[in-house]
């Protein structure tokens, strides 16, 4: 702008200048040759009209010639104008840029490249792109590059360069070719991004697609894939392999009673100690909650396999140590073998699975190996699980009773409730059948639930009608005492039922007390705190500590039906039973002998002051219709 008010002020300059001169020059041509006045008034009148044709001229020749000039000038502007916003894109971008001449020579780079690559520009200046070649890719994929652009005037692709510090990575990267006014090739740009975070994130995705988060272990699709590959290997090289499950016993306690993040802590010291455990040639994974499986590919002898399992049982035993809590364990452990037991991973798993199973059947903390015969108990297990789900849907379950008799007076003081299976194809199922199956698949707590609350409206109808019963005993499965919502539950049985706790008694087995002391002695109290009664069930199975049975705040002891069985013939049995009526009566507490089949049996359990029996002597289990309340069998001869 400054430029235009200079140039128009010198123009009128000049003007005022030239006007001037041709003023006075014309004015004194005219006077030296025209004499008459007239003729010179014209003369003047004419210079005046020549004068304004000449600068009317002069002023359209300059318009015309600055109205080219911005013409040209209008298209230069906006070509720099949009090649100053180029140049910001160009050197703002995140995607590095490089850019090279028809021969492959770089003429151009941005800050996104250097930033990248780690280069200045003057390092690369003049340089052919190949300087950044990792060595990862074949000529023909080059080749293939090359084509493309060639063909198409571009390629897009995935390709691993090498950056200044020699560090490999991968990029994402378009090429293009440029033409010039001629169709000629002038340049080649390449645009690239950097994705190394997307390729370490699809990395990560995929270790935790096979990898357990908790322990770091393969999970159970990696261990399967790895197993089927390992049996492949086995198969041509005529090698045996052992497949062996871990289960830790009574994990379940841990997670309730100090939380799951010691829990959690706990598996993982576990996954580690069990690492340590193996060298080469063993995979180690953790399938899921507490289960870990172990495959050792060069294992052809069961004394190898059982060998292994009983080291990897032995490591549970030391104790475990962290954040101030020290932690004793026990495992059980079940072996499949190959070929011998299985061809497949999958059915090696099934087969270790019932191997386990035994092995936690027969008490725990040891190893099972695989059979035969465990296969169709298995299926069998399966198939029975699956329909004693719909027995619950389809009220196929029914409650027996079975009396219980004071030994003093033998008349029918009270009875206790027992779940039967009404199988509409079977038959009347017995509970040896399916309870272990049912606790096993965790049904047991919710059969014991619907047993309670059948048992507690049945009981509320005999005392309605006048029976002589002074209370129904019911018996709590270890996983539904193991349940902090038993008193909640409970409490809801009596409230819906409308029952009088005091009729209520609950039978709690020792082991189901002692697997943890401390947490059942809370939910026993809290129990006494509705008003029941509570009786040990099975008592002389279990390891009892004298010390903690006193604590308890129960009424009774129920003798076990396998010492009863051996009295008062057997020495043993008699001592055994003579010593648990004595510890009871010490500590106040009733005494209660099941499984009483003959009056020799009866009649000995009374001469040591035991208070109450049942049995199929006094009488079998049946249904509530059947039980005669007048039936009092003497036992005195």
């Amino acid at each position: 702008m400054l430029f235009s008010y200079r140039g128009a002020r010198r123009a009128g300059l000049v003007y005022l200048l030239v006007s001037l001169l041709w003023v006075v020059l014309t004015h004194r041509v005219l006077i030296k040759f025209l004499d008459d006045p007239v003729e010179l008034n014209q003369w003047l009148q004419l210079r005046g009209y020549v004068w304004v044709a000449l600068s009317a001229l002069v002023i359209y020749l300059m318009c015309a010639r600055f109205a080219r000039v911005n013409e040209l000038q209008q298209p230069l502007k906006e070509s720099r104008e949009r090649l100053r916003q180029a140049a910001a894109v160009f050197d703002c971008t995140r995607e590095g840029v490089l850019v090279t001449d028809a021969k492959g020579q770089i003429v151009h780079v941005n800050r996104a490249f250097m930033a990248i690559t780690g280069y200045r520009r003057e390092d690369v200046m003049g340089e052919q792109p190949s300087l950044f070649k990792s060595g990862r890719h074949s000529s023909s994929f080059y080749q293939q590059m090359f084509l493309a652009l060639e063909q198409t005037g571009e390629w897009s692709g995935e390709i691993w360069n090498r950056r200044k510090s020699g560090e490999i990575y991968p990029q994402w990267q378009t090429i293009r070719v440029i033409h010039d006014d001629l169709g000629h090739v002038s340049h080649y740009v390449a645009v690239f991004s950097d994705i190394s975070a997307i390729k370490d994130s699809e990395h990560e995705l995929a270790h935790l697609a096979h990898h357990d988060p908790l322990t770091d272990l393969p999970n159970r699709l990696l261990f399967t894939d790895r197993a089927e590959q390992a049996l492949a290997s086995a198969q041509v090289h005529k090698r045996g392999c052992a497949l062996l499950l871990l289960d830790l016993d009574h994990f379940k306690i841990i997670n309730d009673s100090l939380g799951h993040n010691v829990g959690d802590q706990l598996l993982k010291l576990v996954g580690e100690r069990l690492r340590s455990q193996f060298g080469t040639g063993v995979t180690l994974a953790r399938l899921g909650g507490d289960e870990f499986a172990v495959l050792a590919e060069n294992c052809p002898q069961v004394v190898q396999a059982a060998a292994l399992a009983q080291r990897m049982l032995d490591a549970m035993k030391l104790p475990f140590n962290f954040d101030g809590h020290q932690l004793f364990i026990s495992a059980s452990v079940g072996i499949s073998l190959f070929p011998s037991d299985a061809l497949s991973a999958q059915q090696l798993l099934r087969n270790a699975d019932s191997a386990l199973f035994k092995a936690k059947s027969v008490g725990r903390e040891g190893y099972a190996l695989y059979t035969e015969e465990l296969t169709a108990h298995a299926q069998n297990r399966v198939e029975i699980a699956g329909e004693l789900r719909r027995a619950l849907d389809q009220q196929e379950l029914r409650v027996y009773y079975q009396p219980v008799h004071d030994l003093h007076t033998s008349r029918l003081i009270g009875v206790e409730a027992l779940v039967r299976w009404q199988h509409p194809e079977r038959g009347l199922v017995p509970p040896v059948e399916f309870i272990p199956i049912a606790e096993r698949t965790g049904l047991i707590a919710d059969i014991d639930a619907w047993v309670m609350h059948e048992a507690c409206a049945q009981m509320c109808q005999w005392l309605e009608d006048g029976a002589p019963l002074r209370f129904i005993a019911i018996n709590v499965s270890s996983r539904l005492f193991a349940r902090r919502e038993l008193y909640e539950q409970v409490a809801k049985v009596l409230h819906d039922t409308g029952l009088d706790p005091a009729y209520l008694e609950l039978e709690v087995t020792e082991s189901a007390v002692m697997e943890d002391p401390e947490v059942a002695l809370e939910q026993l109290h809290r129990l006494r705190e509705l008003g029941l009664r509570l009786a040990i069930d099975d008592f002389g199975t279990g390891y009892s500590s004298l010390l903690r049975l006193k604590r308890l705040p129960v009424q009774k002891l129920k003798i076990d039906q396998g010492f009863v069985a051996g009295v008062p013939w057997d020495e043993d049995d008699a001592a055994i039973v003579r010593v648990v009526i004595a510890l009871a009566k010490s500590m106040g507490m009733q005494v209660h002998a099941e499984g009483i089949e003959q009056v020799e049996q009866a009649r000995f359990l009374l001469e040591q002051n035991c208070d109450m029996g049942q049995g199929y002597w006094f009488g079998r289990p049946m249904p509530a219709c059947e039980i005669d309340w007048d039936r009092a069998p003497a036992i005195q001869s």
